[in-house]
């Protein structure tokens, strides 16, 4: 007897295939970044968030949240980039604590050349090559799995109302 949940050849290969380009795309669009503006997919993540956010600060742990990153990794990624001069630790509370972070000048500098390279890369590697219906099948496809999935959702639909 088979078992439901198995997949057919064929279903495999859709989800390799998927997996295939999926991995493609992300590293090159990556890559693209890190050659054309010198940061990493990381760094973008941080100086974009920032670069949202009222004031171009928030604090940490928002940050972290925000990223959907473990504190310690944002403490870590945090580091770095201090050093490197693109974001400023920041008094946040009436504690006195270094609990806020900041974009500098320069790390508004660098994110705004990275806002419009990687925008420019993403339209080329993902967007051009899509026929309208091909966007749309997309869209459509990733909206679904967001509402299933995301914001804390168990992906399961026992219970749920046929959509």
């Amino acid at each position: 007897m088979r078992n439901p949940d198995a997949l057919k050849p064929e279903e495999w290969d859709l989800w390799d295939t998927w997996m295939q380009a999926q991995r493609l795309l992300l590293q090159e669009i990556d890559r693209r970044l890190q050659s054309e503006i010198g940061i990493s997919k990381a760094e973008f993540s941080v100086l974009v968030t920032l670069l949202r956010a009222p004031g171009s600060e928030m604090r940490v742990v928002d940050l972290a949240a925000s990223l959907g990153w473990e504190k310690s990794r944002v403490s870590h990624q945090l580091t770095r980039m201090e050093g490197r001069g693109l974001v400023v630790r920041a008094e946040s509370g009436a504690s006195g604590r270094r609990t806020g972070i900041g974009l500098t000048p320069e790390g508004r500098r660098l994110v705004e050349r990275a806002v419009v390279a990687h925008g420019g890369n993403v339209r080329r590697h993902f967007l051009d090559p899509l026929a309208p219906e091909q966007a749309a099948a997309i869209r459509a496809w990733s909206e679904q799995t967001i509402n299933r999935l995301g914001q804390g959702g168990t992906g399961t639909t026992e219970g749920a109302a046929p959509e």
